[in-house]
């Protein structure tokens, strides 16, 4: 007589009447088989739906055998059972299954032996005697599974021989209890493989057993049986598997980095924030290379562990990142999202080796298209703020150093000035950053930066010619800043900063006429002395020569093309206001004071000429305008008159007619002499070519006195 059933403790197994129930002593491994909690969480998950499908099978065909529906039979027993896997052991008695079970191949609920039925020695595994219970406990999950199959395939021989037409729930019970066996088996092919990244190291065999379970199950339901048979149904573990590898990396990826700083992004989590992507990608590497190192050579062949494992922890990556990304606040926070996103990460070294480097083409962004958009359009946000406020500041800088009267240090024979530094070092820091992101955020940084730049350099303008620091030195260093900006940054930034190119010209054209109004300021003064009889007897030039020498020694650390420019400048205005006292003297000379006037004008002359030269000028045009006026004053035969005022209208086009008549004027030729040279004077100048940038007398004005009318009439 067969042995009635009772309770199955731990957790249902098919089991030998006469085999004593397996127990866990304390040390052991515990698996997901050994605790009837999860044997019924797997019996809520796939066993209460296997069970329905046997239960409704067994149901149907012993009504078609017996004619009785018994509907309150089998209801209560699935409602008993049901209960049983929702309510779990009662508070305070052991955790053993509270469903009645019968070990498979013992006798059915009513106590009888199917006569064809199979005997309980088959429960047993061939190896050691052991229960599948205890080979899943073991994780001798290769054996576990061939005892599985084998049941399985002896309820399946059964139900198509109708062996249990007489009693269909003993074959939903033997049907619920090989699925929930695979359960778990499954389970614990999920925490074989949610441990191999743990702190206890690879299982090496664990992992090549689970591959293999995993792999045979495939082969043994490679597809739905044409019939229906649930016990055939593929269980889809390798699809288990990969969610079991992604549930893996996504407790390891949210995990990283909580110690300590939490996933907290607020105004004062910039550090926290690096420190937390610095452990995350020190996480995410160890981990891959560890899958690479360790966990891939475990398992064999047929499994793509290493693009399973890229797969999991690159979405989990992202996940993580994008939820950083929603709570990021400020330039410096987004900034360093996308720097870590497109540049650790991203980076083919991030893995340590090349071996090991991610591949581009099978794994999809990081971050969605749109949130990188977010996260770029917020950057630059914030960092147009920021860079204005670092040019305000650099002004603010500036204004100090007027206060404290700094004299600009001489660099490699320049003036320099600290905002040129400060200027290209802001410039070049965000866009070297931005284009280490992207091409488009390096560009729209670098338009970011135009605005700001035009926007401060006329600021810069005002502020400095409003202020009390005003000089030489301090001119001529701003000079070669924006110089120095235009060139570089221009050169470095073409396309990008091309508008900037006027507004530096410009601010440079301010600068460096208020460097020659200095020099004018000192000068204008000096020449009120020439051409009078005192000045006939003394050196009056020379006070006008060491204002320009001592200026000429600001210009030697001005960048060179705008100091050549700018001294030749200077050695216009010199000429032309030379000039100016000439044609209008403040004394008139007569007779031999006249031709000793002129000897002078032309010593004063080869002086300027000579000093300018020494200088560096190369305005040498205008060495000739002083000479041939004097020619013309201290000429004594009147017919060579005329062939100097030829020179004097070939060598500068610009004079105008009213000069002519002040020199004539000076002259006292006779009303008759003066009319023809005029005549004459007039054609030339109808005649005359062009100036070629050259102007000298056009900006000399000279009053219609009354000996001008007296020449004229």
């Amino acid at each position: 007589m067969m042995p009635s059933p009772r309770p199955v403790s731990p957790g249902p197994e098919p089991q030998s009447p006469g085999e004593p129930q397996t127990t866990v002593q304390d040390g052991q491994r515990t698996s997901s088989v050994d605790a009837p909690d999860t044997l019924r969480e797997g019996a809520r998950k796939l066993g209460l739906g296997t069970w329905k499908r046997a239960f409704s099978w067994a149901s149907q065909h012993s009504r078609a055998a017996s004619g009785d529906p018994g509907p309150r039979r089998h209801s209560s027993l699935f409602r008993s059972f049901r209960r049983s896997l929702e309510e779990g052991p009662a508070a305070g008695q052991s955790q053993g299954a509270a469903v009645p079970e019968e070990p498979l191949g013992a006798v059915d609920g009513a106590g009888r032996q199917p006569s064809t039925g199979p005997r309980p020695e088959v429960l047993e595994s061939q190896t050691e005697g052991k229960s599948v219970a205890d080979l899943i406990t073991e994780r001798q999950l290769l054996a576990a599974f061939e005892q599985l199959q084998q049941l399985e395939a002896q309820l399946v021989a059964e139900k198509d021989s109708h062996t249990y037409e007489q009693d269909p729930t003993a074959f939903a019970r033997r049907a619920m209890d090989v699925c929930l066996h695979y359960d778990a088996l499954a389970a614990e092919i999920r925490a074989i493989v949610r441990e191999t990244l743990g702190p206890e190291g690879v299982d090496a065999d664990a992992l090549a057993q689970a591959a293999r379970v995993v792999q045979a199950e495939a082969e043994a339901h490679p597809a739905p049986p044409a019939d229906g048979d649930f016990l055939r149904t593929p269980r889809h573990w390798c699809q288990l598997w990969e969610d079991a590898v992604r549930q893996s990396a996504q407790e390891r990826v949210q995990g990283a980095g909580l110690e300590g700083t939490g996933d907290a992004v607020g105004p004062e989590g910039v550090q926290g924030l690096a420190q937390l992507l610095a452990q995350l990608g020190s996480s995410v590497r160890g981990d891959l290379q560890k899958v690479r190192r360790e966990v891939q050579p475990a398992y064999p062949a047929g499994l793509p562990v290493w693009e399973a494992y890229l797969r999991a922890f690159h979405g989990a990556v992202a996940q993580r990142l994008q939820g950083l990304a929603r709570r990021a606040r400020g330039c410096e926070q987004l900034y360093l999202l996308l720097d870590w996103a497109a540049n650790v990460y991203g980076s083919p070294d991030f893995l340590g080796t090349p071996d090991l480097a991610l591949p581009a083409e099978p794994l999809p962004p990081l971050l969605a298209p749109e949130v990188w958009a977010r996260l770029e359009s917020d950057y630059t946000s914030f960092l147009e703020t920021k860079i204005a406020s670092c040019f305000d500041h650099i002004l603010q800088l500036e204004r100090s150093r007027w206060a404290a009267a700094e004299a600009p240090e001489v660099l490699q024979g320049r003036y320099r000035s600290p905002l040129s530094t400060d200027v290209h070092m802001l410039v070049a820091e965000h866009v070297k950053a931005a284009g280490a992101i992207s091409a488009g955020l390096e560009a729209t940084t670098l338009r970011i930066c135009a605005r700001a730049l035009g926007l401060f350099v006329p600021r810069l303008e005002r502020a400095f010619l409003e202020s009390e620091a005003v000089s030489e030195p301090q001119l001529g260093a701003y000079i070669n800043t924006c110089e120095e900006l235009r060139t570089s940054l221009l050169a470095r930034f073409p396309g990008a900063l091309g508008e900037l190119e006027p507004t530096l010209q410009a601010t440079t054209r301010t600068f460096q006429k208020h460097l020659l109004r200095s020099v004018q300021r000192k000068m204008q003064p000096l020449f009120r002395v020439l051409c009078t009889k005192s000045w006939l007897t003394h050196d009056a030039l020379c006070p006008l020569m060491d204002q320009a020498v001592a200026f000429a020694h600001h210009l030697k650390h001005v960048a060179p093309p705008l100091a050549q420019e700018t001294l030749q400048e200077v050695h216009r205005f010199v000429v032309r206001e030379y000039l100016v006292q000439a044609l209008r003297p403040r004394e008139r000379f007569r007779g031999a004071e006249r031709v000793n006037g002129a000897q002078k004008m032309t010593l004063d002359a080869q002086a300027i000429g000579s000093t300018f030269q020494g200088l560096g000028s190369e305005a040498s045009w205008l060495d000739q305008a002083i000479p041939c006026v004097a020619e013309i004053l201290g000429e004594t035969y009147k017919d060579d008159i005329c062939r100097h005022l030829e020179a004097l209208i070939r060598g500068y086009p610009d004079i105008r007619r009213e000069h002519i008549l002040a020199i004539l004027a000076l002259r006292r030729l006779g009303r008759s002499r003066n009319q023809s040279l005029l005549q004459h004077a007039q054609n030339l100048l109808r005649t005359a070519g062009s100036t070629r940038g050259h102007v000298l007398f056009e900006e000399i004005e000279v009053s219609t006195s009354m000996d001008v009318l007296v020449t004229c009439i």
